[in-house]
């Protein structure tokens, strides 16, 4: 099911003022593919959730328009949109057992959509088996881990065989393995069901290991759309630069002239601009260790972790909350005389940035 969202605003009263208007979503425009899962990201309070609401038909767009394919579902009740919805806290009857939680959908359909007892069995046993719960149907929710009460409600949602499938920050509830395991397991039912799929989180991580798309939002408005490593490799702005990132990126003053870019007396790069004052990303990948190297930092400590190798030094141009951080590999011989370490860059991992809007300039 494609998803259409065309100039989709709301707007709120605020709560501390009731002559202030709060706009939560800010003309949204853009397409959401057919059979993807897109990962909707961003800072709490951007405007992520509201944005599923309206998808889903639990808020009303102040103006703008919601499709379904060709279907205009702007004013279509919740329960006629086709959607399975699935929140932060589980939301399941703890009287009932996993087998009844997943039947619930189904037994309160009416009319023509009222379905069989053996048919409404054996779509809750289908939908249990996507999620790998199927030997579990007569547990309680108590007697379960918080991994296999979100399957359940995963499961509760798939049972209804929806258009599109929506998941609300479903993670947040669960420790950093389980988190690791259930992001996996929302993949693989992703891709066997085919459903287009939309996944709110303020984790950065958790959006771009798996969504096809992701987007990311800043106080209601639309940063920018795309495939996770290209958004990552290509941010827009300085905000999508700092937000995308672990270690985040670093961040310091420069200025460019005559079309080089320069961090205090050090030349980092090269743009086709005008001279001006600017602020300069460098990805802490982009850092290779070099006696030779133009650009010049102040050696602290080296911080391992099997793998990789922090470098954690100090510039006086850095911005960044905390100290300059460079990943380097563990088996890259260092040389820090007098304190200072050197540098080269990789050139595609350094992004200029317009101290007036934040816009890239590439």
């Amino acid at each position: 099911m494609k998803i259409v969202l065309e100039h989709l605003t709301k707007k709120f009263i605020s709560r501390r003022d009731k002559n202030e208007i709060v706009t939560a979503v800010n003309d949204f425009d853009f397409e959401i593919p057919d059979g993807k899962l897109v990962g909707l990201l961003g800072p709490s309070g951007c405007g992520k959730s509201t944005t599923l609401n309206l998808i889903c038909g639990l808020e009303t767009p102040t103006s703008g328009k919601i499709f379904f394919g060709d279907l205009d579902v702007t004013n279509l009740p919740p329960e006629n949109r086709g959607v399975g919805m699935v929140f932060q806290n589980y939301a399941l009857y703890p009287h009932l057992s996993v087998r009844d939680n997943i039947l619930f959908p189904l037994q309160n359909l009416k009319g023509a959509d009222k379905l069989s007892k053996e048919e409404m069995e054996k779509r809750a046993m289908e939908a249990a088996r996507i999620v790998s719960i199927d030997e579990l149907m007569a547990r309680k929710p108590s007697e379960l881990s918080g991994g296999q009460q979100q399957r359940v409600a995963i499961a509760r949602a798939l049972v209804k065989t929806p258009g599109v499938l929506l998941l609300d920050e479903p993670l947040s509830n669960l420790d950093a393995r389980l988190r690791l395991q259930t992001r996996e397991q929302i993949r693989r039912i992703q891709k066997e069901t085919g459903i287009t799929t939309i996944f709110v989180t303020h984790d950065q991580e958790e959006a771009m290991s798996i969504s096809d798309l992701i987007i990311v939002m800043k106080s209601g408005i639309l940063q920018q759309i795309g495939k996770p490593q290209e958004v990552y490799n290509d941010p827009v702005n300085l905000f999508v630069a700092r937000f995308l990132g672990n270690p985040a990126i670093n961040v310091f003053d420069g200025y460019i002239k005559d079309h080089k870019v320069y961090i205090g007396e050090d030349v980092v790069g090269e743009r086709d601009a005008e001279d001006q004052e600017v602020s300069i990303g460098i990805r802490p990948e982009a850092f290779i260790p070099d006696e030779k190297g133009p650009f010049r930092c102040v050696f602290d400590r080296v911080e391992t972790t099997g793998r990789d190798t922090s470098i954690v030094c100090h510039n006086e141009k850095c911005t960044s909350d905390e100290d300059v951080r460079a990943i380097v590999s563990a088996d890259e011989k260092l040389n820090h005389e007098d304190g200072i370490i050197r540098f080269s860059l990789k050139p595609y991992k350094v992004h200029v940035f317009s101290k007036e809007d934040e816009r890239v300039i590439r």
